[in-house]
């Protein structure tokens, strides 16, 4: 059982993001620190796994989809997305090996929660999509796996913070550390005290993508930092976005 939970999803190698949510007194004295996948496939894939891995034991890690499309990558195949095909040809073979590890879901015992099941996509599918409207029979569907006395559920993967309550059971997302949708910055989320707190870092966002650029040799830094670190893409084009794959039509 653990006393405290930081909840980072989405990482994306935006390294300066995790520094600055890392250095956030909530985050430092967790005793756990939860990262909900999608973790290196960013501008500075490498320095930041090396950060999470000197964290230690402290760090729980779960599997996202780009873990796997990195992983791919750096085998010899390719991502229909440029950093991403980058970014895993930057990977040494260690760092390979461990994204190639990874477990999702995972569940660990919260004081004051009980057994919480963190997961990116839903629990059974890193790349299934899941909303914060999304009806009450598709998250039925998407949480039928999940054991009844698991009655809280971290996932990631949208980049979009919300919790709601799904038939008793509360579902959160953190949104993103380092590509959020709706509102800049990075997000996270804090388990304590019977409490789920969602975050985000009060940062420069222009010094953010400054720094960024100045650190990465991704091709294309500036124009991924001018996209994802300097400005948001906004919710309502974020769920636009995400419908189709919601079984939804858009009109």
């Amino acid at each position: 059982m653990v006393a405290s939970v930081a909840v980072l999803s989405d990482v994306h190698g935006a390294l300066p993001a995790l520094e600055a949510v890392l250095a956030e007194p909530d985050v430092a004295a967790a005793e756990r620190i939860v990262l909900t996948g999608d973790i290196a496939a960013g501008p500075l894939p490498v320095q930041t796994l090396d950060l999470l891995t000197s964290l230690g034991e402290r760090v729980v890690w779960v599997r996202g989809n780009a873990e796997r499309e990195l992983v791919h990558v750096a085998r010899g195949g390719t991502s229909e997305h440029q950093v991403s095909t980058w970014a895993g040809r930057q990977l040494r073979p260690d760092q390979v090996e461990l994204l190639d590890g990874l477990p999702h879901p995972v569940t660990l015992d919260v004081d004051d929660f009980g057994p919480v099941l963190f997961c990116h996509g839903t629990p059974r599918d890193d790349d299934e999509v899941v909303l914060v409207d999304s009806s009450l029979a598709r998250w039925a569907d998407v949480l039928s796996s999940v054991p009844d006395e698991v009655r809280t559920v971290v996932c990631g993967h949208t980049h979009m913070p919300f919790q709601r309550l799904v038939d008793r059971r509360l579902v959160v997302n953190p949104g993103s550390v380092g590509m959020s949708y709706g509102r800049p910055g990075p997000h996270w989320a804090l388990l304590r005290d019977a409490v789920v707190s969602l975050r985000v870092t009060s940062v420069d966002l222009d010094a953010l993508a400054d720094a960024v650029v100045a650190a990465s040799t991704f091709p294309g830094a500036a124009e991924w930092a001018d996209e994802y670190t300097r400005t948001a893409y906004s919710d309502a084009e974020a769920l636009t976005a995400f419908a189709p794959r919601d079984g939804r039509t858009v009109t």
